[in-house]
């Protein structure tokens, strides 16, 4: 009887080690400033993207994502599962000298995932602070980080330039330890942080499961000083077929990153991690057109850009590619970043943690899989009262936009209309493919596209100090061309109500303006890094020193330490 157990035990053991973790690896990519249209899936056919077109194509294109409006927002949303108006997440973005993040008692997906058995891994950009250590990736559930704490920095030095300080900002970060990284200069960062990535995958022991957080640099704008729009020479050349210089380069550098992806997809098949893993595309937001921020992404032809809450501020482009999924297809359900965590934490069976926890997002798991309605009915795309101070949220097909002139309009990419698609196919980049055989240049399935008709003469402004609020159907006019609050006054007057609601329960903005001198990097050899001890760390501090104190007392004779006290 005993040697038939140890049969069975040693069979359960092999089996698990031929296949590996039972629970999914999970490869989350973050995009930063990719425009809705920027990707070839969403059929612009300026700039192929054959890798991420691969995944999307087989999976699932969310083309009724939202996401918040610029990057800190975003991402804390992403992994915290909550609106950033309940985190004070909700106004700005964090600057190099700003002393504020993602508050400690926020709970993050890879804290999450780590207590389930993950191994966790950041690379690339995080964005969420670091004024404290403790706001920075290996104290928020992340085993190993490479990458840079910052919003921005140069592609090929590494460096950040930020409330008019300048320093390195590229870090290779433990639990125990953090270390300034010095000899990287002239590596791109899109294929670093793929590198880096691909190495992490390698070295993965496959009996625990993976969590990779792939944060990409590409494609925001770097310091904007001088060269704003960086990229190898060799992708630039690819795209000579656009006149624009800015938006060629730009071009350039979505490219590289789509290279980088397919690097990541190609080991995760080599090492046959691939048939149980879920692969996460999103952008942080939408794309800053026109040259907003000295860039050239587009969003056509949906309304806005990056820090609007118009279409092509908060629509994301974003897809979910598994082999664990049933079928591929485009979902037109609604969906928002903060519902990531409770997806991803209830198919792995870990429900149980999210008990007594005030989450925002909802399971999207049985719409995936099963086709099934989305459980959201709701999105509150942000409510910011002191920074770009906008507000939207959308309701079923209705959406109500408070948003001032700023970047209001439809942006279409530079050269577009001069285009020939049969000379962009001469120009198909074939050493950028994820598989040798996609050979043809593919702009995406029709659904996924949007289509309008022509953009109105008399375009119906939004908020600000002159105009009142703007009511829209998404359904009928995804392109935000028509205001109804006219038409349809008692909508409207429900949705501001709804709005109202959320403002008066939001959290206090964690955001800090002031500029500390104490974060300059001159004051830290170079280096961007944390520059402030955390109160309750000085609380641990004081109790440790207090607690050695008291040891030291105690070697002292009895009579001394009674003198000690009466003086």
């Amino acid at each position: 009887m005993m040697k038939y157990h140890f049969a069975v035990c040693l069979f359960l053991f092999m089996v698990n080690c031929i296949m590996g973790s039972k629970h999914p690896n999970i490869i989350m990519i973050v995009a930063d400033d990719l425009g809705f249209n920027d990707v070839s899936f969403h059929g612009c056919p300026q700039i192929p993207t054959p890798n991420l077109d691969l995944l999307a194509n087989k999976g699932i294109i969310l083309n009724n994502y939202y996401v918040l409006p610029n990057c800190s927002p975003t991402r804390s949303a992403l992994l915290t599962g909550r609106y950033p108006i309940n985190t004070g997440m909700q106004s700005g973005t964090i600057y190099g000298a700003n002393a504020w993040g993602v508050g400690l008692k926020e709970k993050l997906l890879p804290q999450y995932l780590k207590k389930a058995g993950y191994k966790t891994h950041a690379v690339g950009k995080w964005h969420l602070g670091f004024a404290y250590k403790e706001y920075t990736p290996t104290h928020r559930g992340f085993d190993t980080f490479f990458g840079f704490y910052g919003g921005q920095g140069d592609y090929w030095d590494h460096s950040f330039a930020s409330n008019g300080y300048w320093g390195l900002d590229l870090h290779r970060d433990t639990p125990e330890r953090s270390e300034p990284v010095w000899d990287q200069w002239g590596n791109y960062s899109s294929k670093m942080f793929s590198i880096e990535a691909v190495d992490r995958i390698k070295e993965h022991n496959k009996k625990d499961p993976l969590f990779m957080y792939l944060s990409y640099q590409g494609v925001h704008s770097a310091n904007l000083i001088e060269d704003p729009l960086q990229a190898p020479q060799k992708w630039i050349n690819k795209f000579r077929h656009i006149k624009n210089q800015g938006r060629r380069k730009y071009a350039a550098m979505v490219a590289a990153m789509d290279d980088g992806i397919g690097k990541v997809y190609r080991v995760l098949k080599r090492r046959n991690m691939l048939d149980n893993s879920i692969i996460i595309f999103t952008s942080d937001n939408g794309g800053p057109a026109n040259g907003l921020n000295m860039n050239w992404a587009t969003n056509f032809p949906l309304r806005g850009a990056k820090t609007t809450v118009f279409e092509g501020g908060v629509r994301a482009a974003g897809f979910v590619y598994s082999p664990l999924l049933k079928d591929s297809r485009v979902s037109n359900d609604l969906m928002h970043a903060t519902d990531w965590l409770p997806t991803l934490l209830n198919l792995i069976g870990e429900k149980d943690q999210l008990r007594n926890k005030k989450l925002d997002g909802f399971n999207m798991w049985k719409t995936f899989q099963r086709n099934e309605a989305s459980p959201r009915t709701e999105v509150l795309i942000n409510i910011d009262p002191l920074v770009y101070k906008n507000a939207a949220l959308r309701i079923g097909d209705w959406k109500i936009v408070n948003q001032s002139r700023f970047y209001d309009g439809w942006y279409q990419p530079p050269g577009l209309k001069r285009m020939q698609k049969k000379h962009i196919a001469k120009q198909q980049i074939k050493s950028n493919l994820a598989v040798p055989n996609l050979s043809s240049f593919w702009v995406g399935k029709a659904e996924a596209r949007i289509k309008c008709g022509p953009i109105p003469k008399n375009i119906p402004h939004c908020g600000g100090k002159r105009y009142k609020p703007c009511l829209f159907n998404l359904k009928d006019d995804p392109c935000e061309y028509r205001d109804l609050s006219e038409t349809f006054p008692i909508i409207y007057e429900i949705m501001l109500r709804r709005l109202g609601e959320y403002r008066k329960k939001m959290a206090k903005p964690r955001m800090v303006t002031f500029r500390d001198p104490k974060a300059n990097p001159k004051k830290w050899k170079g280096v961007w890094t944390p520059w402030k001890i955390h109160p309750s760390q000085k609380k641990r501090e004081k109790e440790q020193n207090q607690g050695s104190l008291l040891n030291l007392f105690g070697r002292f004779p009895y009579s001394l330490t009674c003198q000690f006290e009466r003086k």
